[in-house]
């Protein structure tokens, strides 16, 4: 290994890759990131084709095929939270408010 190899800096994400990547809506993709992600769970764990949960909650079966290909941007936050509720779950959010970091205080750099 050369000392150019060795040559990088960890930098810790945020644990939003939205915000790490400076999306102006960060909090709201990843939100409706995890949502879609408890979606598709539930849809795996019962082995539910995109036409079944269609039958089970009166949803597309197109809303299905969206949500399992992460295609999120005509879905609003209460709609992927109605289809958990179809799907029998039980949602809770937990909202924290603080004061914002400026965008030019954040950085991140990669050697």
């Amino acid at each position: 290994m050369t000392d150019k190899e060795d040559d990088f800096e960890l930098v810790h994400g945020s644990g939003n890759i939205f915000e790490d990547l400076g999306h102006p809506n960060a909090e709201i993709m990843e939100l409706k990131g995890r949502l879609a992600a408890e979606i598709i769970g539930v849809l795996d764990d019962r082995k539910l084709t995109v036409r079944k949960a269609h039958e089970l909650t009166g949803y597309a079966a197109a809303d299905f095929s969206r949500i399992r290909n992460v295609r999120l941007k005509t879905f609003t936050i209460d709609r992927l939270m109605a289809i958990l509720r179809k799907l029998d779950q039980k949602v809770e959010i937990s909202v924290t408010v603080s004061a914002a970091v400026p965008a030019a205080s954040v950085h991140a750099h990669i050697i």
